[in-house]
């Protein structure tokens, strides 16, 4: 764990330097990602100004449910930013020099190349979220306790989708596509699944996780949740990786070297 540790140390203090090299890049960045999140928090105040309640959720539940999905986001665009670089490494054999490094080629696909800019967004949006526990009056530890745990879960279900789609990269060259596609996919989970109808919100629930990974922590902080589903969404969670694993391990069977 000490070696894993330091080797992410040292790819994300390189990864920070690199960023550093166009500060006005990076600060027009920053400006335009603050920008889009007041945008979006704007938009679902003027979405509500009329009705006061969307699928039965106030205004200030339903910007939880915002704020939960952004910091859903951003923690695993901080973390497993390299997953959009990783297709050059493929096309130009630099994944060959992975396969020989002695460590794990997946931690080396998947996590060294951390965005600390997104980092810097956690902070506001951790404080949002404490600001709206408060004002919803949520004091239940238990209802805090699964909502960190649903967190944790979505974390965990974003991880088995960046494996999947690193592997599909390994077999096809292709990623670019697939990880918009699964950025659209989870983008639906901006607002609760209870605006859309059946069978699409079974569908996003359960077929496609966008449910498990956005909706469900903010309905179990807020009691609505069944320890049921809480624990389906577990168990999904824990197959799901143990699946994408199992698909990762294939897809280097079935690797063939550029210099081949």
């Amino acid at each position: 764990m000490k070696k894993y540790i330091k080797v992410w140390w040292i790819f994300t203090f390189n990864s920070f330097q690199t960023q550093l090299l166009t500060r006005w890049a990076v600060l027009l960045f920053l400006i335009s990602k603050l920008l889009r999140f007041f945008i979006f928090i704007v938009f679902i105040v003027l979405l509500l100004s009329k009705t006061n309640t969307l699928a039965s959720y106030t205004l200030n539940q339903t910007l939880f449910f915002f704020l939960t999905f952004s910091l859903i986001d951003t923690l695993v665009q901080t973390i497993f930013r390299e997953v959009y670089r990783f297709r050059p490494a493929i096309v130009n054999g630099t994944f060959d020099f992975y396969l020989i490094k002695p460590f794990n080629p997946l931690f080396r696909a998947l996590a060294t190349g951390p965005d600390l800019i997104d980092l810097t967004l956690l902070i506001p949006l951790i404080g949002a979220i404490i600001y709206f526990m408060i004002k919803l009056n949520i004091t239940d530890p238990l209802n805090i306790l699964g909502y960190i745990l649903l967190i944790i879960v979505a974390f965990v279900i974003s991880l088995s989708f960046h494996i999947l789609v690193l592997s599909l990269a390994v077999i096809t060259s292709e990623i670019d596509h697939a990880i918009l596609v699964y950025r659209d996919i989870t983008g639906m989970g901006r607002f609760p699944m209870d605006i859309y109808r059946e069978p699409i919100r079974g569908f996003l629930t359960f077929a496609l996780p966008v449910g498990i990974m956005m909706s469900f922590p903010v309905q179990a902080l807020l009691g609505l949740l069944s320890p049921v589903l809480i624990l389906y969404s577990i168990v999904f969670a824990f197959l799901f990786l143990l699946i994408s694993l199992r698909v990762w391990d294939f897809s280097l069977k079935q690797y063939s070297s550029a210099s081949s």
